[in-house]
């Protein structure tokens, strides 16, 4: 796979958001202004939300330029996303990473939000999240917890029902339609299939996850 810091790369197994399911994030910045004796709240910036997520990462012994911040943002420079520009269609965002311990590429990625801004920040508050693990003295588990987030295809495991989108290949679109379906389906079927031959527990596996994905888009 190969990961772009723009456009957006979603990593691979991560269901996306319905759209319709989008809300509006409450991460903020405290300012102060002059003559006030209080700080109000006031929307984060796409470049404060993206320092955060650095800052959070960095704290994690992680380097940043071993960091890739996806989204369908211009990039400025350095690489990460420019502020100052129009809202993208698809505001999600994906963090890429490599483990400083280990050397196990990461992943994490966020589109819950109605902007690109409020993902990143939601990822930054996660990662702040699990430190806090670490913290209280749950290394072991932390290293579990970010096992799950490694920046590779989910694999087959027996018995586990994997999602439609992945199966499909169609994880990365926003809104996949029922042509979206069978044409990755015309695509997959004609390397799974065992009459040439293909693998007949992916080919059943590719079958129902076409059954299901047509339910769900054609009712």
């Amino acid at each position: 796979m190969s990961i772009t810091a723009s456009p957006l790369t979603w990593p691979p197994g991560w269901r996306r958001t319905d759209p319709l399911k989008w809300e509006i994030g409450r991460f903020g910045i405290r300012r102060r202004s002059a003559g006030r004796s209080y700080a109000s709240l006031e929307d984060i910036s796409i470049a404060e939300a993206t320092t955060r997520l650095l800052d959070e990462l960095e704290r994690m012994a992680v380097r940043r330029q071993d960091v890739i911040l996806s989204t369908n943002l211009k990039l400025r420079r350095d690489g990460f996303p420019l502020s100052a520009q129009a809202a993208p269609r698809d505001p999600g965002a994906a963090v890429y990473w490599k483990d400083p311990y280990n050397g196990q590429p990461r992943s994490m990625a966020i589109d819950r939000y109605t902007k690109v801004e409020q993902n990143i920040a939601a990822l930054a508050a996660t990662i702040e999240a699990m430190r806090a693990i670490e913290r209280h003295g749950g290394a072991v588990v932390l290293e579990r917890a970010f096992t799950g987030f490694a920046a590779l295809p989910a694999p087959i495991v027996a018995g586990m029902k994997r999602d439609w989108q992945v199966v499909l290949g169609l994880q990365a679109l926003l809104l996949p339609t029922a042509a979206d379906v069978r044409e990755a389906y015309r695509r997959l079927a004609s390397a799974y299939h065992p009459d040439r031959g293909g693998d007949p527990a992916k080919m059943a596996e590719l079958n129902a996850a076409r059954d299901e994905a047509l339910k769900e888009l054609e009712k």
